[in-house]
């Protein structure tokens, strides 16, 4: 003979999809809530990201800047040439033959779509994309706006990318 433990006959069917269903709520709550958590993971790693590669352009964009117009012979020439609001072309006579020619003595970044490009000699390759605005404004000595490349002393980059937007004032050291 066997026992029953408690008088215990089990689960009717009624209750077994009561039970169904409420699991099925909470498990769709669940995977709601953990698709939003990956979506908003996904859009702060964007914006970091953006926030990176714009970081980096604008470093390297100044670094070459005020580097913009290395002349160890003395001969007179343009630190930039074709400034525009969105690109401008440095040079440089890195060698000191008094003569500016050849890899990385002209280099030129210019905006392309939604892509800044940097070209040093071997081609525009990109800098960086996904670029939103460029705005480049080219100051004289007193900070007022100037377009001919002569007259330049600093240059103000203001870029947006992915939502980031940065700005930065750079001085021509050799100018």
């Amino acid at each position: 003979m066997r026992r029953r433990w408690g008088g215990s006959r089990g689960f009717t069917l009624p209750e077994l999809l009561v039970a169904l269903a409420i699991v099925g709520m909470v498990l769709a709550a669940v995977t709601v809530l953990l698709e939003q958590g990956h979506k908003v993971y996904r859009a702060g790693a964007a914006k970091g990201e953006a926030q990176q590669s714009a970081r980096v352009a604008v470093e390297r964009l100044a670094r070459e800047l005020r580097a913009a117009g290395v002349n160890p012979t003395g001969a007179r020439f343009s630190a930039l040439l074709n400034p525009t609001p969105t690109g401008f072309t440095i040079q440089n006579d890195l060698n000191g033959d008094g003569v500016i020619r050849g890899n990385r003595e002209t280099i030129t970044y210019s905006l392309t779509g939604h892509t800044l490009r940097r070209n040093a000699g071997g081609g525009a390759q990109p800098l960086i994309e996904g670029v939103e605005s460029l705005t480049l404004t080219y100051l004289d000595g007193a900070g007022n706006a100037v377009e001919t490349p002569d007259e330049v002393r600093a240059v103000v980059i203001a870029i947006t990318v992915g939502g980031v937007s940065m700005t930065t004032q750079v001085r021509l050291r050799n100018r």
